[in-house]
């Protein structure tokens, strides 16, 4: 079969093209913004690029079209995609109807840490022996690929609530129809498609109504949303992380690098991993929990945890230059920009200089949803640097008079650079965070270092 997918260069996209074509399949796609990493990785799959939307690329006539969610109506090739009947489908449908009906699904969903945990399931059902597949909305460094099709029978996948295209605006992860749903927690985010987090919350529950009557849910401890989202109504067990009773952990340093793993009062392993932060540690028992379901042990889940590696943008370190260290990470919700910068403070401990560097990007945050907690989110920082370019739509300035650390908000992207470097001086890390790639400032920042 010849599919044909629009929008192929996103993680997602790219993920489903890599595991049609390992299934057999010949695979074309065109996007906007045809470009490396998602590019290389494509082409050296075999799969043929197109640069652009225009209408003449569908002159080979494929058998299906999979249309990736930025694909939009007025476009050259939706408009003969429709107008001559082309067959297609999104790209969680085609997953549905074409790979996984036939395998256990483990997904994972959450507004943060989805890709850190898919990623650490993934990782020890592979050091496990069980050779799974996975979708994965990053890299995960422990394979060097976000996606891969094999004959085992569990499927590892990363459950956004993001919605599937124009045709079909519920959330991708209705599609998945999983055996095991991990559930890591709910905020309100992606303000650009949900009014309120109930409407977020419904299709949360629209994901539990498909878990089957012996699957297992898990969820962690103390989400308020999720629980309201359990009291909707739920037919499968449900597993609670972070409870006494249950899978809980003890750290035993303060950045969470190192922690003992219990199931109620017994012992079960201690981890020591390249993670940081307690909420890595939550990912990793639900992980933990979620391959059990697959048959391993506790222990033998735990101990694959010492050879995980973070995922690519996940406090990856960039360089260090003159004694300053670059680190990247995805954080883009104020939630998650202050539990990473919690994590590599505890890591780095009170006395080291940390620097903070954001960039509003995403939909949410160029709409200024949760803009009112962002000041306060960045208090492990000693100094924080936001940049403002022009397609933000609320005013950034204010963030400077609600910090109560020295806070900068700077809409000249050279000059944010230059004054990034002037604010760290030897012993300094810096943390950038953004869910893009933010105009190459981590090698731009290591140049002018030198």
């Amino acid at each position: 079969m010849h599919i044909h997918i629009l929008g192929i260069c996103g993680t997602f996209m790219g993920g489903i093209a890599m595991i049609a074509k390992q299934a057999g399949h010949k695979v074309t796609g065109s996007d906007k913004n045809v470009y490396p990493p998602m590019s290389t990785e494509l082409e050296q799959s075999g799969i043929k690029l197109i640069q652009g939307f225009d209408a003449s690329q569908l002159d080979d006539k494929p058998d299906l079209i999979v249309v990736g969610n930025v694909m939009r109506r007025g476009m050259e090739v939706v408009e003969r995609m429709l107008d001559e009947k082309y067959k297609y489908v999104s790209g969680p449908q085609w997953l549905e109807e074409h790979y996984l009906l036939n395998k256990t699904v483990l997904a994972v969903a959450g507004t943060h840490g989805k890709t850190t945990t898919s990623s650490m399931l993934a990782w020890i059902l592979q050091f496990n022996g069980k050779n799974p597949g996975f979708l994965i909305g990053g890299i995960p460094e422990n394979f060097g690929i976000s996606a891969r099709n094999t004959d085992s029978e569990y499927f590892v996948i990363e459950a956004d609530e993001y919605d599937c295209a124009f045709f079909d605006k519920r959330s991708k992860f209705v599609h998945y129809h999983p055996q095991v749903l991990v559930m890591n927690n709910l905020e309100y985010d992606h303000a650009d498609i949900f009014d309120s987090v109930k409407d977020i919350q419904k299709q949360f529950h629209h994901l539990v109504r498909t878990v089957p009557s012996k699957g297992l849910i898990i969820k962690s401890e103390g989400e308020k949303y999720l629980d309201e989202v359990i009291d909707m109504g739920c037919w499968s067990e449900l597993y609670t992380v972070g409870r006494k009773d249950g899978l809980h952990a003890i750290l035993k340093t303060p950045d969470g690098s190192n922690f003992d793993v219990y199931d109620g009062d017994s012992f079960v392993y201690s981890v020591h991993y390249e993670a940081t932060g307690t909420y890595n540690v939550q990912n990793a028992l639900m992980a933990i929990r979620a391959a059990m379901y697959t048959g391993i042990s506790a222990k033998d889940a735990a101990r694959a945890l010492e050879t995980f590696k973070l995922p690519k943008r996940r406090m990856e370190l960039k360089g260090c230059v003159n004694g300053v260290s670059v680190y990247d990470d995805f954080a883009h919700h104020p939630t998650a920009i202050e539990l990473t910068t919690a994590g590599l403070r505890a890591r780095l401990g009170d006395n080291k200089r940390l620097v903070a560097v954001f960039e509003p990007r995403s939909n949410s945050m160029k709409l200024g949803a949760n803009h009112e907690k962002l000041a306060q989110s960045f208090k492990h920082a000693d100094e924080i640097f936001v940049y403002a370019p022009s397609n933000v739509t609320w005013n950034v300035k204010e963030l400077e008079s609600q910090s109560t650390k020295p806070l900068h908000v700077e809409s000249d992207f050279e000059k944010l650079v230059d004054d990034i470097v002037k604010a760290s001086p030897e012993g300094t890390s810096i943390l950038v965070m953004s869910n893009g790639s933010f105009n190459g400032i981590h090698q731009r920042l290591l140049e002018k270092l030198k």
